[in-house]
């Protein structure tokens, strides 16, 4: 039965990237067909940004309250009727009504199905999770650019997509019911619960546990707030800024250019499949760090006057580096701060981080359109050695913690 719940667990993932990759794909078609301006994509993707955030914040009430199995149905259930209402939008003032609810429902969903994962399965399914998450985020570009290659409006294939969405509504809704009985069945095997090699956060943070209390407050989660918001400023930045810097600063022509970003969206997708394999024999912690230095080397890569070819190494880098940090830091986040904190703390990581890749990467674009694109990867690396020392400075927190425990036991 665990095993059948967490394959629904895995669908639910793949349904998370599904969505989120369409307006970009579908927008040079869209904006023609509601007469919208071709930059008005961005307030749509702010509305949905927003909500997201939100509803990120409020998960852990929200989750506190229903539970992970009714959050995720109704949540689900939003995403769809949003996708579904966007394929019917007669004007673009629609979309961004229906943006909200697609960020709200987003957000909750995302927070509670990484709470639950981190606190009932092993690292490795972690990864995997987030690897599939990248299989959904690549299969809605292809979902919607067969619609449109093949003559068909933009939105068949939102429709499409929503269908997807209604199909899993329904597998959530019948087994709403295994969300507490398989959960309180990985409870009863501890070694289920805190991963592998990983200390027990009851062990390390027990004297600071606050359960509804200030979790921000905690030591070290304002490091690890930091932390998310400039790993998905990192990440964000690169995807939408990395083309750009290929063409105008490393004479790249277009279509190259393209495809090597892509790559770098498959080294993260790639790297997330490999990382669940090597979780059985490195620790989180050891899997962050080794990440944040391998993303290092592909920056300097980037920066240093390199031929062609080791730009193209620096992408796949960045993207490999990348692969494990959020899933570990994730998971690591109920043995850094206990169980009992989790569920708010990974809803707050989860809006740090949409901060981050909301607001960051336009920040870079404003900056570079009054000086130049090749800043880009200096501000990757300063977000990429700011997040190194906020996660080094959490281990040094954890360490001290856990001697001071020890000490008061003695």
């Amino acid at each position: 039965m665990a095993t059948f719940f967490l394959i629904i667990i895995y669908f639910a993932f793949i349904s998370l990237g599904l969505p989120d990759s369409l307006l970009g794909v579908a927008w040079p078609v869209m904006h023609i067909d509601l007469g919208a301006q071709f930059q008005s994509a961005g307030l749509i993707s702010m509305s949905i940004a927003g909500g997201t955030i939100l509803s990120s914040l409020a998960s852990g009430f929200v989750l506190g309250k229903l539970g992970t199995g009714k959050v995720t149905l109704i949540s689900c259930f939003m995403t769809a009727v949003a996708l579904l209402g966007f394929s019917f939008s007669p004007s673009f003032i629609w979309l961004i009504v229906l943006a909200i609810p697609l960020g709200l429902g987003a957000g909750s969903v995302d927070a509670g199905l990484n709470n639950y994962v981190a606190n009932h399965y092993k690292a490795h399914h972690m990864s995997w999770l987030h690897c599939f998450w990248g299989v959904g985020a690549t299969l809605g570009p292809i979902i919607m650019s067969r619609f449109i290659g093949g003559n068909s409006s933009w939105r068949y294939g939102y429709r499409t997509v929503s269908f997807i969405q209604f199909s899993l509504v329904l597998l959530l809704f019948f087994t709403l019911p295994l969300w507490e009985k398989v959960g309180k069945e990985r409870i009863k095997n501890s070694d289920q619960i805190d991963g592998e090699g990983n200390e027990s956060s009851t062990e390390i943070i027990s004297e600071h546990n606050t359960g509804g209390g200030n979790v921000v407050t905690l030591p070290g989660v304002k490091f690890a707030l930091a932390a998310f918001l400039f790993y998905c400023a990192g990440e964000s930045t690169i995807g939408l800024w990395g083309s750009s810097f290929l063409v105008n600063t490393k004479r790249f022509s277009p279509v190259t250019a393209a495809s090597w970003v892509s790559l770098y969206y498959g080294g993260i997708t790639v790297g997330r499949f490999i990382t669940g394999f090597v979780t059985m024999k490195l620790s989180n912690k050891a899997l962050i760090r080794l990440g944040q230095i391998i993303s290092l080397i592909g920056i300097f890569l980037l920066i240093l006057p390199l031929p062609q070819i080791l730009s193209f190494l620096g992408f796949m880098l960045v993207g490999l580096g990348f692969a494990p940090i959020f899933p570990c830091m994730i998971h690591e986040t109920p043995v850094r701060f206990g169980k009992i904190n989790s569920q708010k703390i990974i809803g707050y990581q989860m809006a740090c981080g949409y901060i981050g890749a909301t607001f960051l990467p336009p920040l870079l674009g404003f900056i570079a359109a009054k000086t130049s694109i090749s800043i880009m990867p200096f501000f990757v690396l300063i977000y990429i050695v700011t997040m190194l020392l906020g996660s080094e400075r959490i281990n040094l927190l954890m360490k001290s913690l856990h001697i001071k425990n020890n000490n008061l036991k003695c």
